[in-house]
């Protein structure tokens, strides 16, 4: 960061804190700092938070119900801290995620954060795009795909970001045990088909779709398309929507070689110290153990 520059929070890309971990995100607030370890060289650095040094704090999440509802929105932004939302909405699919709220639930969250924060402060995410075999079936998570592209549209969302599933090691293992159960890597032909209709969809609803970390599937698609390689921190948009000094460089601890376009950020979340009681099946955050319980939860 140079002489005037204001900071980007990334909370978090390793886990969900608006659904799981709010309470800790505002004590660090309340604190001055966080402290957060490197996940792979191990280092700690001491992040500020205070308002004059953070331009923008974006939330990322599939279930903004505990954020809502606990009303850290609307005190985060009395401190003076801009606000932007990163909100994951993939069909429901309880097999692949299967601790997500009811998608009819999600879209009614989203319809709240619009109306709370106005429609250039949400990026939706369909991500990402999951062809799978299950039980000798050839099967996919885009069934809902235009019911959700239909309800962004008329609240004013104007962008989609997506990609298809990268299949880590790590989700090699997780899925070692599911009998009857593979996921598959269509041919590209099949993914530059896709995009293109999914682009058929959104255009006419005003929303611009764009990819995250896909070079090799951009670089298929035809030269008529309007479709962008994405960034999930935008902080360009931030400086147009609030003012203020960020910097623009892309994000080298990200994927930008694979055409990742984020700008610098800090992301304070931690794989180790966050598991994620989402635990969807194609994550590369670390799922809570199945006997773990959600902060907050409340036994009946």
């Amino acid at each position: 960061m140079t002489h005037g520059e204001s900071i980007v929070l990334s909370a978090s890309r390793r886990t969900d804190i608006p659904a799981f971990y709010m309470e800790w995100f505002m004590e660090r607030i309340a604190s001055g700092s966080f402290e957060v370890l490197n996940p792979y060289n191990r280092r700690v650095s001491i992040v500020p938070t205070d308002p004059g040094q953070v331009h923008t704090i974006v939330f990322w999440s599939k279930n903004f119900g505990p954020f809502i509802h606990g009303h850290y929105g609307e005190r985060l932004r009395e401190m003076g801290y801009h606000l932007y939302f990163n909100f994951t909405i993939n069909s429901d699919a309880p097999l692949l995620e299967p601790h997500v709220p009811p998608l009819g639930e999600r879209l009614a969250q989203l319809e709240k954060l619009t109306a709370a924060y106005g429609s250039r402060s949400i990026q939706w995410r369909f991500d990402p795009i999951c062809f799978y075999v299950h039980e000798g079936r050839r099967e996919h998570n885009l069934k809902d795909f235009p019911a959700i592209a239909e309800k962004a549209g008329k609240l004013g969302i104007q962008r989609c970001v997506t990609s298809f599933l990268d299949l880590y090691p790590k989700i090699r293992r997780r899925i070692s045990s599911l009998k009857g159960f593979s996921f598959e890597n269509p041919a590209m032909g099949e993914k530059v088909a896709l995009l293109h209709r999914m682009e058929q969809t959104l255009s006419p609803l005003g929303i611009h779709l764009s990819t995250c970390c896909e070079k090799e599937v951009m670089a298929q698609l035809p030269s008529i398309t309007d479709i962008a390689a994405g960034a999930c921190i935008p902080s360009d948009h931030f400086v147009r929507c609030h003012g203020g000094r960020l910097s623009l460089k892309r994000d080298p601890g990200q994927r930008v070689s694979q055409g990742c376009g984020c700008r610098i950020s800090r992301d304070i979340g931690s794989y180790h110290r966050h598991p994620c009681f989402h635990r969807c099946l194609f994550c590369y955050a670390n799922p809570a153990s199945v006997t773990a319980e959600a902060p907050g939860t409340i036994r009946p």
